[in-house]
């Protein structure tokens, strides 16, 4: 009785986490506006080919139902607001062949869960049959038997066959020779779509049972065999069972296992592999409030330096898991990275793809976007944390123009979402199947949470930003060091930014101007650390010294090269009045690539016509003070505690001071 009390409460939970069930009474909203989903530039990108036979692929009654749908690859914008469907790679004009392909695993798998979720939120018959149709596709790129059975092949061309070896090459080569990012989201697709389809169309759910069941012994066989075992990564012990070494890939797998272990409990083998590889991708958490990344899981255990916006679902999937496994352990780190780092983001300017350490690509895409606001409201719903949930309104607003642009990003009206922002705020209109695919699955959450979807339409301006920024060590007011210019500045794990860094031998100086601030400053610089490295540095302000730093990493291991390039953290913040901070190397050679400056508050105001939403945050380890509110406005405050429970509510008229606690977050809404 216990187990099936245990197991009613899991699938609860775990259709909260994508239905939004949890309610946040406490955001205010207009009445619930129309649906944002709309399904018709993903139906066009659909097309369907008929695949002639080949060995070890097949699907689901193809010998009545021979054609396959898929979505093109990408679609290029035209004039008019049209769009041409186009594949990957160049062209071949006489065979018709793409370099890559017309269609891959990973947009197929991603559509079928678009159309497996619209069917269950709304009903709708014919998003049953596309799910139906996309999953049957799946099926026949995964290899049924043979030595590589259960892995996924990722490209086929228009005519339907398939191209194991793309170019450019991609690992592994070929696609279905090892684990891979396409053997994941194939997990992702059959596990929403078994837990869909068992009660409608038990023959179906049993065929995607089976699919689900062949990965999993793939992934025990290339995966999970190395369960238990650790690998280093420049000193650090990270988990050797990750898909391809990524809690990213892992996180994605998860969500589907995830589903499907709720819908079958009795499936020994894939609530095994759920619960290995939802314990690999929490080992995966990183840093502290004062500390990089911040509480971020980091998606990749080959880099202690890389953390990017793109499939960083993992505090999504360690809340469904959490649910289904009922390990409520697992929340912790999703937590962590939902709490500190999150909000370090998006005051610093939101889901950039890539920080490496220093947020060098600042390209935001939809997929960063979408797997940001699906783990905000999955931890809001398993936590039971509803501040979170006004975290994804903010996260939410990107899609209406609270980017770098300006301009909203994705239109109801037709579908679309266009295929990114770039850091010069420029948008990149292209419109292809996955940038379409994340942001419908955004606006299905949004409209699972009409709370949230009304107040990230209501806010679609920037207003002020006061968060992390980035100096770099070239650009230093005085130096006596030496500016280096390395060949590359991607490392093979992260990147210089600005290209170079300043080398400072023992004796040379450098100081640099922070401007001013309304506040207190954390600095933290960033350094190319070397495998046992003996280097010092003494960092001051003015004649206070604020820390004394040791460069340098433990073995390399796994990773690309020796050492790492990582912030550390001073002992001292930087005092309000004070805006130059200097550093002298002590001992060896100091390969300084940056600082990065967080204030102690960290401040992001969101307008609109009649609404504003104002997010601080600290990094301070003490409850400090800090002034919201605007003048003549009357407000709602919600302040939350590190861990995201909330700890005061009131109204305020005008600006007021609240004290925030210790890493935690305040949001203001009007």
């Amino acid at each position: 009785m216990k187990n099936l009390k245990s197991r009613r409460l899991v699938a609860v939970i775990a259709a909260l986490a994508v239905t939004g069930g949890l309610s946040l009474a406490s955001v205010p909203a207009s009445a619930a506006p129309a649906p944002l989903t709309n399904l018709a530039h993903l139906d066009f990108l659909l097309d369907t080919t008929s695949p002639g036979v080949v060995d070890g692929h097949t699907t689901y009654k193809i010998a009545d139902e021979p054609a396959l749908t898929m979505p093109w690859t990408y679609a290029d914008a035209r004039d008019g607001g049209t769009f041409a469907r186009v594949g990957g790679g160049p062209l071949d004009p006489a065979t018709g062949h793409w370099g890559q392909g017309a269609y891959n695993a990973d947009d197929i798998t991603r559509a079928a869960v678009v159309y497996l979720r619209h069917w269950k939120q709304t009903g709708s018959a014919s998003s049953r049959q596309k799910a139906y149709e996309l999953l049957r596709s799946v099926a026949y790129f995964q290899t049924s038997s043979g030595p590589n059975a259960g892995n996924v092949v990722l490209w086929m061309q228009p005519d339907g066959e398939f191209n194991p070896s793309p170019v450019p090459v991609e690992l592994p080569d070929p696609s279905d020779s090892g684990a891979s990012y396409w053997l994941a989201r194939s997990l992702w697709a059959f596990g929403e779509g078994y837990a869909d389809f068992r009660s409608v169309d038990p023959e179906f759910a049993a065929f995607l049972q089976q699919r689900l069941q062949l990965g999993v012994a793939a992934l025990n066989r290339e995966v999970l065999d190395k369960y238990g075992k650790y690998a280093v990564a420049d000193g650090t012990k990270v988990p050797a069972w990750l898909i391809v070494n990524g809690a990213d890939a892992s996180a994605e797998a998860v969500l589907g296992l995830s589903a499907y272990s709720a819908a079958a409990p009795s499936d020994a083998a894939a609530r095994t592999a759920l619960s290995q590889l939802s314990e690999g991708i929490a080992a995966m958490g990183s840093g502290d409030t004062t500390t990089w990344p911040y509480g971020a899981i980091l998606p990749w255990a080959a880099s202690r330096s890389m953390w990017h916006a793109y499939a960083s679902q993992m505090p999504a999937a360690l809340a469904a898991a959490s649910a289904t496994l009922d390990k409520p352990a697992l929340l912790k780190p999703a937590l962590a990275d939902s709490v500190s780092f999150t909000t370090t983001m998006l005051t610093a300017g939101g889901p950039d793809n890539g920080w490496y350490p220093t947020p060098v690509d600042k390209t935001q895409i939809a997929y960063g976007v979408d797997s940001r606001l699906q783990s905000l409201l999955a931890v809001a719903s398993v936590a039971k944390r509803p501040g979170l949930k006004e975290l994804a309104g903010i996260m939410g607003s990107w899609y209406f123009g609270a980017n770098r642009s300006g301009s909203p990003v994705y239109d109801p009206a037709t579908g679309v979402t266009f295929d990114g922002v770039q850091a010069d705020g420029t948008v990149n209109h292209n419109s292809g199947a996955e940038s379409t695919i994340h942001g419908l699955l955004s606006m299905l959450a949004l409209d699972a949470n009409p709370d949230v979807a009304a107040r990230a339409q209501a806010t679609p301006a920037l207003g002020a930003r006061d968060g992390l920024s980035v100096i770099e060590a070239e650009t230093s007011t005085s130096t006596t060091g030496t500016v280096v210019t390395p060949d590359s500045a991607w490392t093979g794990e992260s990147q210089f930014g600005g290209g170079a860094y300043l080398a400072l031998a023992p004796g040379t100086k450098a100081t640099f101007d922070l401007g001013a601030s309304s506040g207190a400053r954390h600095v933290e610089p960033v350094t190319m650390q070397p495998d046992r490295g003996f280097a010092r540095s003494l960092w001051q302000t003015g004649k206070l010294p604020i820390g004394v730093l040791k460069h340098a990493v433990g073995a390399q291991g796994i990773t690309a090269i020796p050492g790492a390039l990582l912030p550390q953290s001073l002992v001292l913040p930087v005092p309000q009045s004070r805006s130059d901070v200097s550093v002298t190397s002590m001992a060896g050679t100091v390969q300084l690539d940056a600082l990065i400056v967080r204030p102690l508050v960290s401040r992001l105001v969101l307008g609109g016509a009649a609404a504003s939403t104002e997010l601080v945050h600290s990094t301070s380890k003490l409850p400090v003070p800090t002034t919201v509110g605007a003048a003549g406005q009357r407000a709602v405050v919600r302040s939350y505690d590190g861990s995201g429970v909330l700890v005061q509510e009131r109204t305020i008229v005008g600006t007021t001071t609240i004290v925030l606690p210790a890493g935690g977050f305040a949001v203001v809404t009007r």
